[in-house]
């Protein structure tokens, strides 16, 4: 049987939810492999994410860029996880 798509909003809470999990700083190669997108989806859900305040690019002395999770992003992986809880309480 083959696997559903992802839906939206469990692309957002992976991609938050991975850059939180490695320390709040990731590269945006290793991100996009992690997150299993292609090229041109991850792009456009981190400009997303970038313009709606969840996600921050921060560039080292050498220029290379990181991603890290603003208040916000922290704040919608905790809102979502209590969905996810909700939805396993009640078995749906």
């Amino acid at each position: 049987m083959r696997k559903e798509k992802r839906e939206r909003l469990e692309i957002i809470y992976d991609i938050l939810r991975i850059i939180a999990s490695q320390g709040n700083s990731i590269l945006p190669t290793p991100l996009l492999r992690f997150s299993n997108l292609s090229t041109q989806n991850f792009n456009r859900y981190m400009g997303e994410l970038v313009e709606k305040g969840f996600v921050r690019e921060v560039f080292d002395e050498g220029g290379r860029k990181y991603y890290t999770l603003t208040d916000k992003g922290f704040k919608f992986i905790e809102k979502y996880r209590k969905i996810l809880d909700l939805i396993e309480e009640f078995g749906l």
